[in-house]
């Protein structure tokens, strides 16, 4: 039997840490360990401090020192911290206790090869740090001017759940952390497992598919605009309908022109883009699975002909619908 990849995770617990940055993605790593062999996550909470105070005013002790070293391949998670925590009877350190220390340990630790992930405010220890430089990355929304100010040289984007950018991850505050785990565990292990990791925690899994192929099920959902969420959800739900754009202002409570800017500019692409993004990937999925002709298949998914489909096709897949249902790969068409 073949042991499994063992990733060391050192989540980073700063003074005052908040709870739920530390509790929400360990949940999740715990059940990727439950749920599959082939990937272990082993976690060992460090600091600067052998015990804080979280937000909600819970006594943590136990903590690791920092690791002189960090080995190839591991994963360092930076908790957010608060300034407001709860007043539960226990006395708190200053916000700022042991941060200079995170700091230089961060700088000094991180190198290619190991993923560094922050959760909330964590962020803005690795600005601090200066690993954000270059990079694109989010944080609570209530800090992302402050980020932006102590890491000029990032890239930093508002609105936003979660931003990858090569081995670096950030997350919008505090459970957007769950969002960002399940993303890292579909990719460390695979989409499936994070499905079914989402599906324990009983969380909406806005990366609705378990395969790979379906990411077009995916794409434009990475923001928390809820009036988009409703009309992405509706269309979604059935991407055959006729969807008009003033039926789908309805949906959002705006006018059409305000929707179709609000629309681009939060999921990064129009409307119809879109809608024919769902529609090839339902087009892709009855072409597996059903023995239906193209005609058939293109009226299923909302076409009123299979040139139309086609066409459709082609701006998604270099090859056409025909190859899949061979069997053969789909491929990107070149830019």
């Amino acid at each position: 039997m073949t042991p499994p990849r063992r990733v060391p995770t050192y989540v980073v617990l700063p003074a005052r840490t908040l709870l739920l940055d530390v509790a929400g993605p360990m949940e999740a790593l715990r059940y990727a360990n439950r749920l599959q062999q082939d990937v272990q996550f082993d976690v060992d909470y460090v600091g600067a401090l052998p015990e804080v105070t979280t937000s909600i005013g819970l006594r943590v002790a136990g903590i690791s020192p920092l690791p002189e070293t960090v080995e190839a391949g591991a994963m360092i998670v930076i908790a957010g911290d608060t300034d407001e925590p709860m007043d539960a009877g226990q006395p708190f350190e200053a916000p700022d206790q042991g941060s200079d220390e995170l700091v230089q340990w961060l700088r000094r630790s991180l190198r290619p090869g190991i993923l560094l992930v922050s959760i909330c405010s964590g962020a803005l220890l690795a600005g601090r740090a200066g690993l954000l430089d270059g990079v694109k990355c989010t944080t609570h929304f209530t800090d992302c001017d402050r980020l932006a100010r102590i890491a000029p040289l990032a890239k930093v984007l508002e609105n936003r759940l979660y931003v990858e950018d090569g081995e670096r991850y950030t997350s919008a505050g505090i459970t957007a952390g769950i969002d960002l785990m399940l993303h890292i565990i579909g990719q460390i292990t695979n989409p499936a497992v994070a499905a079914a990791v989402a599906k324990s925690l009983v969380v909406y899994f806005r990366r609705l598919g378990t395969d790979p192929q379906l990411s077009p099920w995916l794409e434009g959902r990475n923001h928390i605009h809820s009036a988009i969420h409703r009309v992405q959800d509706a269309i979604t739900a059935d991407p055959a309908r006729d969807w008009s754009l003033a039926t789908l202002a309805d949906i959002a409570i705006a006018s059409p022109r305000h929707l179709s800017r609000l629309f681009n500019d939060q999921a990064g692409m129009s409307i119809p883009d879109y809608l024919n993004r769902l529609r090839v990937a339902l087009a892709q999925q009855l072409l597996s699975e059903t023995r239906l002709d193209i005609e058939r298949v293109a009226e299923r998914v909302g076409y009123g002909s299979s040139r139309q489909l086609r066409r459709a096709w082609g701006r998604f897949n270099a090859t056409p619908p025909s190859a899949l249902r061979r069997g053969d790969p789909l491929h990107l068409p070149k830019s």
